[in-house]
């Protein structure tokens, strides 16, 4: 009820703010009051705290409410368990197990590390919860949450947008009263992820993994387990019938006093707030701000070191990069990508590239399928050996299996968990990815917004401004709405001004600008196309037609588009392997996109859409064609090819049946129909004679599993009727033993594709 009441009038509360602030410290010292009430209390003051007019009564009052937790994470105890892997497996109980197993089912000792870790924990989630609440009550402010720049915090080169650059906590503080409170958090913070990483190196496997207790430190949890095999709670969840709990630990959960059930949770727990704390930072931009530049080199180290990007666990690195890397993707102001981001994006995009290709590997190799199944507990002494040497041989079977330790579970529940975190962490990088290039979330309805009012503009009718979605009739009330129907607030503009110039400087940026994180995205975006995933892949296929619209034009992009982009979405039409039924003309429309703008010297609107745009011949130069105007407006088509290439010619002309003068045919035919149908019916019709050739070449062979050939039924290729339509993705997982129902181990695709040796025949 008080809260219901905070929310709708907390201003009538604001009069007694001194007395609610005594009133709230003394209920939260108290150890008797629950942890959901504790935490209904903190909703409560939060709702209370943005009613207040006054920013430094504000952020005074929010300090108030948050001193006992920050008393708690600023003690001595807290710090000295922080300071070290050795520390921090102290406070959790593990350490002591080595030479006291009994200390695990202990009821005494349980109960002390469980009141020890939860108050530790709870007081890190209390700063979350109230942190997030303040920031998203400076988001509903008048000004949108748009800080007023009241001091000179640095070089602004965009003098349009003062605040596109390093703001003071101070300013900041006027809309978010948290911010203050992020000098004495961060050291913290940054303490906690490191010696919480550093846990998962492969020195520490190497030990903890050989001991029959001190292992399920690195098991997955029960609710872990059952999200893996299960798809709904109708049965009664993790504890119901055919749940699974006590199954990871062979008859415990963590409901008994036992530790070694329980660190599964409390780990995934404390990761996940420590990553969302780290999003929050960038959110409320106190990590660009000048008082935190002495602290920014420590953080960095702290989370891109190498060894621990390396050791994370798949599940563990998608948290990462949904939580923190993507939120500081969108957060960072224009001025400080370089200073700010690359020493970032450049190792963790590049780590996406060999994490990526060795997860995949033995789904597409299929040499091994034991290497498919999570690591159990009769495999642990074994795994351990493995990591104490390290090196590749660890690292390619860790990421195989996803890093995923599954206890002591049997059945199919073992390659279930393996293959749930390789997918999702496929998904999240694209889904990233999408964020960051506006072709999805916020940003891209920035761009649907504007592409509304240039439509209506045109029109000349204003009344499609206060018109949503045909599935949001009637939530304008008369207003202007988002191009997704949601009321528009008074300073919108203003926000949106300054995502477009976010919008416009990140696609530069990261596709240009930093060739580290360029050459990184792209090739792992390459290779996500023949990932047997439709969700991945319909997705990466949009990230390419970005890259397309915004790189086309650059020569140092010629190989890796012409060469192994156009390649795999050759050879992915042509072989027409099963996972790709549905997809088909999103690879096509790629493949289209590839061919006008590094042959023909065509460019294509956003996405490869509409009909081809003849430009001319340079006439200084008759083997060259005049750039697009738009060439360096990506998000309005982008440029093209001006030395036209033949690399995507040579790959067709290597296709089975496919030669040199049926390629100077389809040349001659895209150039004089440039509509999309008629462009996508051309390269339609040389694919499937391709495909039959090469099928006919292949012979006869038992069902492949996702990778065996579609039959004419299912393909688009061996369809009579041509359609422009495409079926919705079919989302499921795809377990490997579909995989091992191939006909035969497939040989290692070349790096480097030829005209020769694209598709080779047994």
């Amino acid at each position: 009820a008080l809260i219901v009441v905070s929310k709708k009038v907390p201003q009538h509360l604001v009069p007694w703010l001194a007395q609610l602030s005594e009133r709230a410290k003394t209920l939260l010292s108290l150890s008797s009051l629950s942890a959901p009430s504790r935490m209904h209390l903190y909703e409560f003051l939060s709702c209370v705290a943005t009613a207040v007019e006054d920013p430094v009564a504000r952020a005074n009052f929010v300090a108030d409410v948050l001193a006992n937790a920050l008393e708690i994470i600023e003690s001595p105890p807290v710090k000295e368990s922080v300071s070290s892997v050795e520390g921090l497996m102290t406070m959790m109980g593990i350490a002591q197990v080595a030479n006291n197993p009994a200390s695990a089912t202990d009821p005494a000792s349980v109960r002390q590390v469980t009141k020890t870790f939860t108050t530790f924990f709870s007081a890190l989630n209390q700063l979350l919860s109230v942190g997030k609440r303040c920031n998203e009550a400076a988001r509903k402010r008048p000004n949108g949450g748009i800080p007023v720049v009241t001091t000179t915090a640095g070089n602004i080169t965009n003098s349009n947008f003062p605040d596109e650059g390093p703001i003071s906590i101070n300013d900041l503080a006027v809309n978010d009263p948290f911010v203050p409170l992020w000098p004495r958090i961060l050291p913290i913070l940054i303490r906690v992820v490191d010696v919480t990483l550093r846990l998962w190196h492969p020195e520490y496997q190497a030990v903890l993994l050989k001991n029959p207790i001190q292992r399920f430190v690195y098991a997955i949890s029960d609710d872990e387990a059952y999200l893996a095999m299960k798809q709904d709670s109708s049965t009664g969840g993790v504890f119901g019938e055919g749940g699974t709990a006590g199954t990871v630990v062979s008859g415990w959960d963590r409901r008994d006093m036992n530790l070694a059930p329980k660190w599964a949770g409390w780990f995934n727990e404390l990761r996940n707030t420590t990553f969302q704390l780290l999003g929050l930072l960038s959110g409320q931009r106190v990590l660009f701000a000048p008082e935190i530049a002495g602290l920014f080199p420590e953080l960095v180290s702290a989370i891109v070191e190498p060894t621990h990007l390396r050791s994370m666990e798949h599940r563990h690195f998608t948290q990462y990069l949904k939580q923190f890397i993507e939120i500081l993707l969108l957060a960072c102001p224009v001025t400080l990508y370089q200073s700010h981001l690359s020493p970032i994006l450049e190792p963790v995009f590049e780590h996406v590239v060999l994490r990526l290709q060795m997860s995949w590997k033995p789904v597409l190799d299929s040499s091994d399928s034991s290497s498919l199944k999570a690591l159990t507990t009769p495999e642990c002494d074994a795994a351990a050996l493995v990591a104490a040497s390290g090196g590749e041989q660890w690292y390619s079977s860790y990421y195989a299996r996803g890093g995923q330790f599954v206890g002591d579970m049997q059945g199919v529940g073992i390659e279930a968990a393996v293959e749930k975190v390789r997918v999702e962490l496929s998904r999240t990088f694209s889904d990233v990815l999408q964020s960051a290039l506006a072709l999805k979330g916020d940003w891209a309805l920035v761009l649907a917004n504007q592409a509304k009012e240039e439509q209506a503009v045109k029109k000349n009718d204003t009344s499609k401004l206060g018109s949503g979605p045909i599935t949001r009739v009637g939530d304008s009330n008369g207003g202007r709405v988002n191009a997704d129907g949601t009321p528009r607030g008074a300073n919108d503009a203003a926000i949106e001004a300054r995502k477009t110039l976010r919008i416009n400087e990140m696609c530069r940026f990261i596709l240009l600008a930093d060739e580290r994180v360029a050459y990184s995205l792209a090739s792992a975006v390459v290779d996500a196309l023949e990932y047997p995933d439709a969700y991945t892949c319909r997705r990466c296929t949009k990230i390419c037609h970005r890259i397309l619209e915004a790189c086309a034009w650059d020569t140092r992009y010629t190989q890796l588009i012409g060469s192994r982009m156009f390649g795999k979405a050759v050879k992915a039409i042509v072989t027409e392997p099963k996972w790709m039924v549905g997809i088909e003309w999103d690879m096509i429309n790629l493949i289209r996109d590839v061919y006008v703008r590094l042959v023909l010297g065509q460019t294509l609107l956003p996405g490869g859409q509409g009909p081809a745009m003849q430009q001319p011949k340079d006439p200084n130069n008759p083997l060259a064609f005049e750039q697009a105007k738009n060439a360096d407006k990506p998000l309005i088509g982008g440029g093209m090819l001006c030395i036209p290439s033949d690399l995507p010619r040579e790959i067709f002309a290597g296709l089975p049946g496919i030669g040199v003068e049926t390629v100077r045919k389809l040349d001659a035919e895209m150039s004089q129909k440039r509509s999309a149908k008629d462009q996508k019916d051309a390269l339609r019709e040389l694919l499937r004679t391709a495909s039959e050739n090469l099928k006919q070449a292949e012979g006869s062979s038992p069902d492949g599993g996702i990778f065996g050939r579609a039959n004419e039924s299912e393909g688009l290729l061996g369809q009579n009727i041509k359609r422009d339509w495409v079926a919705g993705d079919k989302d499921r997982l795809l377990t490997a033993s579909m995989v091992r129902k191939q006909e035969a181990a497939k040989a290692e695709e070349p790096t480097n594709y030829d005209s020769a040796g694209l598709f080779k025949l047994d």
